[in-house]
Formats: C-alpha cells, structure tokens, sequence
C-alpha cells in the first residue's frame, strides 16, 4: 500500500496552497477531495483581499496584513508555473463606511469619487467615502493555476472521494478512510472548509455560512476600475469585464440553492449605487460555502492528536489568508517553528 509523508483533506486554495508548499519541502502529498479540487468555497468567492483594520477582526489583523503582503510574490509563482494568469489587481478599494465606522474618517484617506469612478458618483452615495490600497484576485484562475501548480510539483489527487475519518494506531495518526477506500500517511491535515467537523476522531466547531453572489458584464467597457463596498453591498471588476456583486452572510445549513428574490435584492443595491449598471446582463448566479467557527477566526494547529492538523474556519478571509496559511502550516508540519504567532487560533481553544 502507497504511503504519503501528508494527506490535505480538502482541495480548495488552503488546501492547495499548503500541497505546494509541502512539496517545496520535499513531502510526498496526496489531496484528497470529496468533489473536484477548487470547486467549493474557494471557485465561488469574491476575491477581495481585505486587510483593512475596520473589517477585519483585532486578533486576525496581523495575519491578514502578513498574508496580504505575501500576496504579489504568491500569485506570480503561481502564474509562473502553471503559465495562467490569476487577475491579481492593485487598483484600490473604495469604501462606504457604516455608521458604525463614520467616527473614523478622519483617520483615512478620502475618496474623490468624481475622478476615481465617475459612474459611481451617479448613484446614491449618502455614505462618507474612503479609498484603501487594497487588492483583489479572481479565485477561479487562483485556484485553477494552485491545480496545475500541485500537479506540476507532483501532488497527487483522490477527486470525488469524501473523506469520513483519520485514522489512528498507538495514539498517532496513520492515514484517513474515505467513502471509497482508505489511504496512508503519517500527517493529515484537515482542510475541509465547511465539512470540517464532520471527520472524526476530532470534533471542530466549523459550520456552512451561505453567501450568494452574482455577476455582470457589459455591454461595452468595463465601467468601474475599483473594488466597492458599501454596508448592503460590494462590487468587485474582474479585468476582463466581469463585475461581480454580492454577497450575503447566512445560516442555511449545507444549501446552496440561490434565492431569485435575494439575488434581485442585490442587483437592486448594486443598481442604486451605479445606475449604469442596467444596461449590464446577468451572466450568472450562485452560492457557496464559507467555514464559520465560534469567534470568527480560523483553526490552525496541530490536534490533541500526534499528526493530526487542522488548517480550516477560514469563514470569508480564505483567499486572503491562502500563502500565510500555507507558510505557518508547512513550517508547523516540518518541525518548524511559525513565522506567525498561533496561538489565538489553536484547535485546543474549543476544548
């Protein structure tokens, strides 16, 4: 029987950024899947790569700015190695601040919304406006170009094989069962975003957080050059014309159904802020899955278990946090000591 120095469970960005960088150490990885690597969370997020200190949790803002700032260099591999290119944009965020935030425009940089997006100052702006140096990344060509990354580098693949349990022998982790077959290895690392909690022996406290988002394309040029967010809304121009809206936070369970009259609600809210909008088609709708924890940050660790580790509960940061995450996981799994500080997000905080 094949046996892997490490098994991910879960081919989505964590998952697959994690695999390339167990292999530049000289692992032998098996990702093991229960649908089609890049297909969950990961194919249907945003791609804002938010590290801005008024959205992000206190106790996640140093991770965040650590993995935004990895961020050029990991998508330009990326794109080196697969020879895909992933729409990493640098263009900026402009902000709609909350009521909630408005006692903190003075510490920020106003938006001049006339000369950065003139279709947006059409719309219904009764928010104070602020511009961020921010990026965004199409996670679709992200994880697409982490797929042909792995293979490249050697990783193997088990798709469409769900993973039910981990198993152990004299207290130590020897490998997983699958609804199909078993495999081996000495390290496993759960990676499974929103089905986390459901593969034994460990229980974690992740659970689907619904989020539904649609995307336009115009007629013409693309009309916005910047990523938007307003408190009901944010829109995200993808390069080649596509403007992505969305998205909303919910507890639906494992459903993935999108909601036509929520759909609409946001198309609306998009349409109020750039009017122009209504001559763009709907080109298609959709749902995913974010892993939601307890606090909102994400489990990152080994497990009480020798071998057994958790890198999940992501909850809307998995794009962002994909090359920290793989860095300090590779590290911890290798013997290494972290370059980032974990212990706010140690499996063990929800014994």
């Amino acid at each position: 029987m094949k046996t892997w120095d490490v098994i991910i469970v879960g081919g989505g960005i964590i998952g697959l950024s994690l695999s390339i960088a167990l292999r530049k150490r000289g692992a032998s990885v098996l990702v093991v899947d229960r649908s089609e690597a890049g297909r969950e969370a990961s194919y249907a997020a945003g791609g804002m790569l938010v590290d801005c200190p008024l959205e992000t949790p206190e106790r996640l803002r140093e991770l965040a700015l650590a993995s935004a700032r990895m961020y050029p260099e990991f998508a330009h591999e990326l794109e080196v190695e697969s020879r895909m290119k992933v729409d990493l944009r640098d263009n900026g965020t402009i902000l709609l601040l909350s009521n909630e935030h408005e006692r903190f425009a003075a510490d920020l940089h106003k938006a001049d919304i006339p000369q950065l997006e003139p279709a947006l100052a059409e719309g219904r702006l009764t928010a104070t406006a602020v511009y961020l140096k921010e990026r965004s990344v199409d996670p679709r060509a992200l994880t697409a170009a982490a797929v042909h990354t792995a293979k490249n580098r050697g990783v193997d693949f088990s798709s469409g094989d769900e993973v039910t349990a981990v198993h152990r022998s004299e207290g130590r982790v020897t490998g997983v069962t699958t609804v199909k077959t078993s495999f081996a290895a000495h390290k496993v690392v759960n990676c499974a975003g929103a089905w986390a909690g459901s593969i034994a022996p460990v229980p974690l406290p992740t659970r689907p957080v619904k989020g539904q988002m649609l995307c336009l394309v115009m007629p013409s040029r693309p009309l916005l050059q910047h990523v938007v967010r307003s408190p009901k809304v944010y829109l995200i121009p993808r390069s080649d014309g596509r403007l992505l809206i969305g998205a909303t936070v919910e507890e639906a369970g494992f459903d993935k159904r999108t909601v036509p009259a929520t759909i609409q609600r946001q198309h609306q809210a998009a349409l109020d802020l750039m009017p122009r909008l209504r001559d763009a088609k709907i080109l298609e709708d959709w749902a995913g899955l974010r892993p939601g924890t307890p606090d909102g940050l994400p489990i990152l660790g080994e497990t009480e278990v020798p071998g057994y580790y958790v890198a999940t509960g992501h909850f809307r940061d998995g794009i962002l946090l994909a090359p920290v995450t793989a860095q300090i996981m590779a590290q911890l799994i290798s013997g290494e000591t972290p370059a980032e500080d974990l212990s706010a997000f140690l499996p063990e905080r929800f014994r």
